[in-house]
């Protein structure tokens, strides 16, 4: 009995990214009394997360690896032994979406999550708790519990769903402070004594009520839906900020008079160039190809609309830029402010600053690129891509001889820079395109740029 309450102290995450990494740490941390390893076949990533430069940026992460680290939390390529000992497993792999085949574009490719099942199959010598970690579409989990099941060896495993919700850049907090957990099982003895166990390794830090135990085609659905309303709330303003730069109504003041309405609130109303990250758009195609699936068209080109309004403000911003610099940007600099697709990590997935770049070097601008974590990622997003490309580890350096600036990421030190000294550098006429409605307008206009925010009336000295 002893043996067998030890097996499930034993922590096992199958995949060291931006989800199986931080959630891990934090679990070794707040749970003292468990072991966690985080295994993956990339060396090279295990390699960082054992380092002193670890593979990812996130505020607060170095903390708590170098606390943990050697003591409760490890990092390893041997997925076969961490396999045979750990009695509880989450599967955190990468789940993209289809690029071939069936439901290409939309549908999550799970080749990784099944090759994943069955090495669980091979190793494994004893029951375990698997549980998905990774985003996954609705139903998943009873497909992955069919090819468990199917192992010769008489060995039974649980599978149940706990989604992630936390926010790149915020992922330490969020993990320590959730705003809800989320744990699905199967509605069957041993399912709900399963879930029972993972409640328990959440209940050391996270109050009950904020632990949410339900069927696990709940958990699935509610990952999904809740990452497509915050995109939704994010092509809306977007959607907004085009009538607003029509009228000469301003997309803050109207973004601010509807946030304080108590049933809408602020959060996720502020309008930009765009979502990015890993999730979102995945997530809400996934959910459009469950729609589509199950014969329910409209609701699936609802949600589809979401994702067509996110590519239409990438465009938009370019066109603005084009339009506003005497119809051509060929032979032109622009430096590019940001290349993550958010402030404070180093993550560039299906970051706006993507399409943006690769369409400035489609009309033959040349780019310079700078932002403070995301920068050999940006190098990687943009290797096969052709045109005049230079990095710079230095904002100054990066927009000197430039004829403009896009401003794509909302760190917080773009708002801080010398500007004038910036102007200074530039060719004439100086341009400011900022996509994160961050900077102070009235100033740049002073000095002398020509500022065009997202959503709101230029102010142009030309």
């Amino acid at each position: 009995m002893d043996q067998e309450k030890d097996k499930y102290r034993e922590i096992l995450c199958i995949g060291a990214g931006y989800v199986g990494g931080p959630t891990m740490a934090a679990i070794a941390d707040k749970c003292p009394g468990y072991n966690v390893t985080v295994a993956d076949i990339d060396e090279k990533r295990i390699a960082a997360w054992n380092s002193d430069t670890l593979p990812i940026y996130e505020p607060g992460l170095d903390a708590i690896v170098k606390k943990t680290r050697g003591h409760n939390l490890f990092f390893t390529t041997d997925i076969p032994a961490a396999i045979k000992k750990c009695g509880i497993i989450f599967v955190s792999v990468n789940t993209p979406t289809k690029t071939f085949g069936d439901g290409a574009g939309k549908a999550a490719d799970l080749q990784y999550w099944e090759k994943t099942a069955r090495a669980i199959i091979e190793y494994a010598d004893d029951d375990k708790i698997v549980v998905e970690k990774s985003t996954l579409p609705v139903r998943a989990a009873e497909a992955m519990s069919r090819i468990l099941q199917s192992n010769t060896k008489g060995l039974n495993f649980e599978v149940l769903s706990n989604p992630e919700f936390m926010a790149e850049g915020s992922a330490v907090s969020d993990l320590e402070n959730p705003d809800r957990v989320l744990v699905g099982a199967m509605q069957t003895r041993s399912g709900i004594e399963a879930q029972k166990k993972i409640v328990a390794i959440y209940a050391n830090w996270v109050p009950k009520k904020k632990i949410l135990s339900t069927n696990v085609w709940s958990s699935e659905l509610s990952k999904l839906v809740a990452n497509a309303m915050l995109a939704q709330r994010i092509s809306s303003i977007n959607s907004i900020s085009a009538i607003c730069e029509k009228t000469d109504a301003d997309v803050n003041e109207v973004s601010k008079a509807v946030g304080m309405d108590n049933r809408i609130g602020p959060k996720f109303l502020k309008a930009g160039v765009g979502f990015g990250g890993s999730c979102f758009k995945k997530d809400i195609l996934n959910l459009v190809y469950l729609c589509d699936h199950y014969g329910l068209d409209e609701v699936a080109r609802y949600w589809e609309q979401v994702v067509l309004l996110n590519d239409y403000q990438n465009r938009r911003f370019v066109k603005n830029i084009i339009l506003n610099m005497f119809n051509t940007v060929a032979g032109k600099k622009i430096a590019l402010f940001g290349f993550a697709f958010k402030a404070d990590t180093g993550d560039t997935r299906e970051s706006p600053a993507i399409y943006i770049g690769k369409m400035l070097l489609e009309e033959r601008a040349e780019l310079n690129i700078f932002d403070p974590k995301a920068l050999e990622n940006a190098k990687k997003e943009l290797k096969d891509t052709e045109g005049k490309i230079e990095y710079f580890e230095d904002p100054y350096e990066c927009a000197e001889n430039t004829h403009a600036i896009a401003l794509l990421t909302d760190w917080k030190e773009f708002a801080d820079y010398d500007y004038k000294r910036i102007f200074d550098s530039m060719a004439k006429p100086a341009f400011i395109f900022d996509g994160r409605n961050m900077l102070d307008h009235k100033k740049l206009f002073k000095i002398g740029f020509n500022v065009f925010p997202v959503g709101s009336e230029p102010m142009k000295h030309l």
